[in-house]
C-alpha cells in the first residue's frame, strides 16, 4: 500500500498522453469496406475501383474549396467589422445573399447562368473573347462551393473577434499600434483558437456538400457512383459503398479535427 502510495505521488505531475478512442470507428469502417470488397468483389471491388478518380476530385475540391473560403470570409469578417459604411453594406448584404439561396441552386446559377450573361455582355460590347465563353465545371463548382461557405465562415470569424475582450484592443491601441497591428497581432490569434471547433465542422460539411458539384458535369464520387449504378443496374450495392467511403473521409476529418482542438488547448497551457 505504502509503495502504490509513493508510486501515485511521483506521478501525479505527469501528463496523461491522451487516446481518441473513437478512432476505432474509423478502423471498423475501412474494415467492413476491406471485408465487402474482398468476400464479394463483384460488385463492390469493381465499384471502388470505378469511383477511385472521383475520390481523389471530391478531396481536391473540397481542399481548394476550403481554403479560399478561409481567405474569403476573413475578409468578409473584417468587412463585416468595418467602420466604413460603404464596405460594412456590401459584405453584409453578400452575407444575407449567399446564406438565402440554398447551394444547390448557386452552383446551377454558377455553371449555367453566369456563363450565359458573360456571352450576352461580350455581344453588348462585342469582345469575342467573352462572347465564346465556356463554364469550366470544376472551377464554377470551386466558385459556387467558395461563395456559399465564405458566407458563413465570415460569421464565425465575426464571432470570434468579437468574443475578445474590447480591453485587449485598446491595450494594443496604447501600445501605439494601429487598428490594423492590433487585429493581426492581438486579436486574431486569440479568436482563430476560439473557432477552431466550428471552423472545423465547416469543414467537414464542405466535404459532404461537395458531392452537389456532380450536378454540374464534375466527375466527383457521386457522379461516378451514378454512373457505375446507371451502367450496371445495381443501385444498392453502389449507394452502400458510397456513402461508406464519404464516411471514412468524414470521421477521418473529424478526427483531424480533434487532434488539433487537443494541440491548441496543449499549448495555451
Amino acid at each position: 500500500m505504502r509503495t502504490r502510495n509513493l508510486y501515485a505521488r511521483s506521478n501525479a505531475g505527469k501528463a496523461t498522453p491522451y487516446r481518441d478512442n473513437w478512432w476505432w470507428l474509423v478502423v471498423a469502417i475501412i474494415g467492413i469496406i476491406v471485408l465487402l470488397a474482398v468476400l464479394i468483389p463483384d460488385p463492390y471491388w469493381r465499384i471502388i475501383k470505378f469511383v477511385s478518380d472521383g475520390i481523389l476530385v471530391s478531396i481536391g475540391v473540397t481542399l481548394v474549396a476550403f481554403i479560399l473560403t478561409l481567405f474569403l470570409g476573413l475578409l468578409t469578417a473584417l468587412g463585416r467589422l468595418s467602420k466604413i459604411g460603404i464596405i460594412n453594406w456590401a459584405t453584409t448584404i453578400y452575407v444575407e445573399i449567399a446564406r438565402g439561396v440554398p447551394l444547390l441552386v448557386q452552383l446551377l446559377f454558377w455553371y449555367f447562368a453566369f456563363p450565359s450573361l458573360i456571352q450576352s455582355f461580350g455581344r453588348l460590347i462585342q469582345f469575342e473573347p467573352f462572347e465564346r465563353y465556356l463554364a469550366n465545371p470544376y472551377f464554377m463548382a470551386i466558385l459556387g462551393l467558395t461563395f456559399c461557405y465564405a458566407a458563413y465562415m465570415s460569421e464565425i470569424y465575426r464571432a470570434g473577434i468579437q468574443s475578445i475582450s474590447k480591453g485587449q484592443n485598446e491595450a494594443a491601441r496604447s501600445l501605439g499600434m494601429t487598428r490594423g497591428q492590433a487585429m493581426r497581432y492581438i486579436i486574431l490569434p486569440q479568436a482563430i483558437k476560439v473557432i477552431l471547433p466550428p471552423v472545423g465542422n465547416e469543414f467537414i460539411s464542405l466535404l459532404k456538400d461537395s458531392s452537389l458539384v456532380s450536378v454540374v458535369s464534375v466527375a466527383d464520387m457521386t457522379r461516378r457512383g451514378r454512373e457505375f449504378m446507371a451502367a450496371n443496374f445495381l443501385p444498392v450495392e453502389t449507394w452502400l459503398m458510397v456513402a461508406l467511403l464519404y464516411l471514412v473521409m468524414t470521421l477521418i476529418s473529424a478526427r483531424l479535427v480533434a487532434w488539433i482542438e487537443r494541440k491548441t488547448r496543449t499549448e495555451e497551457r
